[in-house]
C-alpha cells in the first residue's frame, strides 16, 4: 500500500480493500496484513467453509419447511459428505454413502444442496476420487476461522450482507457484527431485507425459483459514501431499505 500511495502521488485519496462473498474471508486479512483505511465486505461470512455448508442445508430445510428431526438427518448427511470433499475422496465414503442410502427415499433430500454437498451427493466413490483431485481440487482451508483476525483488527470495515442470502447465511454474521461494533470496533453493519447472495433483489417464478431483478438500491451509494468519508450518513431511505448499525461513539 505504502508503494500505492507513492506511485499515486496527490491523485491517491482514501486506499483499501473490498471482497465479496468468498473475498470476504480474504479482505480483512489483507488490511491485516497490508495496512488500509477501510474494508468492505460484501455478502460474506464470518464462519468457515465447513460451517457455511452446514448453514445453507439448514436454511434450506426451514425454507421448504421440513422438520427438526429431519433437519438434523440432513446436516448428519452434510458433516458425512464434508468429510469425504475435505479429504478428496479418501475418508467417510462409507459412512455417508450409508446415510446417503438411508436417506435418499425421504421427501426431504431433493431439497437438499448445500454450498458444496451438492458436488459429491449424485456421485459414486469412483467419480468422487476424480472429481476431487482434478475438477474440484481445493486447495483451501475447509475450517478457517475469521473471527479471531476480525476481533483483532483496528481497520474500519464496512459489512453489508442480505437478508435472504442463501448461498451465504446471513444471520450469524450479523449478529458476530454487532458483537465486534458493541466490543467498540469500527465497524459499519448493513442488512438489505428481501436482497440474495450479491446483493440482488428477486422475485419468484411460477416453480419457486428467484429471479434476480436489480441490485439492492442504496447499495453501490454506501459503499460509495463509506470509502470515499470513512462512514455511511443515517439512512432515512438513502441507502434504500438497508438497516444500519453503526460503531459506538467514541
Amino acid at each position: 500500500m505504502k508503494e500505492a500511495r507513492r506511485l499515486a502521488g496527490w491523485r491517491a485519496g482514501r486506499i483499501g480493500y473490498q471482497g465479496g462473498s468468498q473475498g470476504g474471508w480474504v479482505a480483512p486479512l489483507a488490511a491485516d496484513r497490508a495496512p488500509v483505511d477501510f474494508a468492505i465486505v460484501s455478502f460474506g461470512l464470518t464462519v468457515s467453509m465447513l460451517e457455511q455448508d452446514l448453514q445453507s442445508v439448514e436454511l434450506e430445510m426451514r425454507t421448504h419447511g421440513h422438520s427438526a428431526q429431519d433437519t438434523e438427518n440432513a446436516l448428519a448427511l452434510t458433516r458425512a459428505g464434508q468429510r469425504v470433499i475435505e479429504t478428496r475422496g479418501r475418508e467417510g465414503y462409507e459412512a455417508f454413502d450409508a446415510l446417503r442410502t438411508e436417506y435418499q427415499s425421504q421427501p426431504w433430500f431433493k431439497d437438499v444442496r448445500g454450498n458444496f454437498l451438492h458436488l459429491v451427493l449424485p456421485l459414486d466413490k469412483t467419480q468422487i476420487l476424480v472429481g476431487l483431485n482434478t475438477t474440484y481440487k481445493f486447495d483451501v482451508s475447509f475450517r478457517y476461522d475469521p473471527m479471531p483476525t476480525l476481533r483483532a483488527s483496528r481497520t474500519p470495515q464496512l459489512w453489508v450482507l442480505a437478508a435472504d442470502d442463501r448461498v451465504a447465511p446471513s444471520g450469524g454474521a450479523a449478529a458476530d457484527i454487532r458483537s465486534l461494533i458493541a466490543a467498540g470496533r469500527r465497524y459499519t453493519l448493513a442488512v438489505y431485507p428481501g436482497a440474495d447472495h450479491g446483493m440482488t433483489e428477486f422475485e419468484r417464478a411460477p416453480d419457486g425459483r428467484r429471479i434476480p431483478t436489480r441490485y439492492a438500491p442504496g447499495y453501490f451509494a454506501m459503499m460509495r459514501d463509506f470509502i470515499r468519508d470513512g462512514g455511511v450518513e443515517e439512512a432515512g431511505g438513502r441507502y434504500g431499505g438497508a438497516v444500519v448499525a453503526r460503531p459506538l461513539a467514541k
